[in-house]
């Protein structure tokens, strides 16, 4: 399948999208997200991935604390959350560093808000997925949208898939895990499997929530096109997830990594023809251990296989030349030919 956002084609012909979610790790800081613009830039990624939070159309006043905070969620985004103008700020600085902007919008207000930003593309955040309304509200700008899937099983993607399908817009789904940070035993790689035989339209991916890029190097084996990490320029910044994010070295190395996994994939085991110059010294030939009179016999005392390959037999007829009569003389260590047999 093929996914394409912009000018970026997606899908398992080409290297993965790595697709760096700043989200809120700025903390509401506009010169914070630039500078993790900057890196992500400097890291080589194509692509970075901010929220959207109107607080007042997302939620009601509550007090409810994320597994991964001390806070309540209203707390968080009040304080992270940025402005219209922000938002189109960083769109335009994300743009002019020839990046791809994404953003998730969590509520209709920021799809709204994203939509007047003339966005290309949509990311619908795994708390989402089964809120059908907004996804409905997305899917009618018929733009391409990317899913998260965690905390959904099989049965609720497929309403989410449907709406997509009815509204005919390109889509991509992330298998995901909504544990941060996500046990090694819990990310289930296999699950990317599972929404290929279920949702053969889509182009799969990873949202990655555990330590490190080892599972998504990994998802790419599995049939990975889209990867997606949390990310920040320090690790010792304060951040709602920093504690689950990587850093420029790792993303430079995620994003390179998973090129060449993908680059690996596939093929057949056969000889290449560049194979070759290796074959040439690296087989065996059937050559003389011992010189032998014209007449003799080939035995294992005066036959043998050696290095290099570039003989007229190699080792794999030696048993079959066994028993076998010369015709000429000859002298120790030289490389047996199909004229020396009677």
């Amino acid at each position: 399948m093929l996914f394409q956002i912009g000018n970026r084609k997606i899908g398992s012909d080409h290297k993965p999208f790595v697709i760096v979610e700043i989200g809120i790790n700025h903390e509401g800081d506009l010169h914070k997200a630039k500078r993790m613009v900057d890196d992500a830039h400097q890291a080589g990624a194509e692509c970075v991935k901010f929220q959207s939070h109107v607080i007042e159309d997302e939620m009601i006043p509550n007090d409810v604390i994320p597994g991964n905070a001390k806070e309540s969620i209203w707390d968080i985004m009040k304080r992270c959350a940025l402005t219209k103008a922000e938002d189109a700020e960083l769109k335009r600085y994300v743009e002019e560093r020839e990046m791809i902007y994404l953003c998730t919008p969590f509520s209709r207000a920021a799809a709204d808000q994203l939509e007047e930003m003339r966005v290309c593309a949509y990311k619908i955040g795994s708390g989402e997925c089964n809120n059908y309304p907004l996804v409905e509200h997305i899917a009618r700008f018929g733009k391409p949208i990317i899913v998260s899937t965690g905390m959904n099983d099989l049965a609720s993607v497929a309403k989410t898939v449907e709406i997509l399908e009815r509204h005919q817009v390109p889509y991509a789904l992330l298998h995901c895990t909504s544990m941060y940070p996500t046990p090694y035993e819990k990310v289930r790689l296999g699950g990317i499997a599972q929404l290929r035989d279920a949702f053969p339209n889509a182009v799969l991916g990873l949202s990655d929530h555990s330590l490190g890029i080892y599972t998504c190097l990994g998802a790419v084996a599995f049939g990975a096109s889209i990867l997606e990490k949390h990310f920040t320029s320090d690790k010792t910044w304060p951040g709602p997830d920093v504690p689950i994010s990587i850093d420029p070295q790792e993303l430079k190395e995620m994003i390179v990594g998973s090129a060449a996994i993908h680059a690996a994939l596939g093929g057949e085991k056969t000889v290449l023809a560049e194979e070759q110059p290796t074959i040439d010294f690296a087989y065996a030939s059937v050559v003389t251990i011992k010189p032998i009179s014209a007449g003799g016999l080939l035995t294992r005392e005066n036959l043998w296989v050696k290095r290099p390959g570039t003989g007229e037999i190699l080792a794999v007829e030696y048993e079959s030349l066994l028993g076998r009569t010369i015709s000429g003389d000859l002298p120790a260590d030289v490389q047996l030919r199909r004229s020396d047999l009677v």
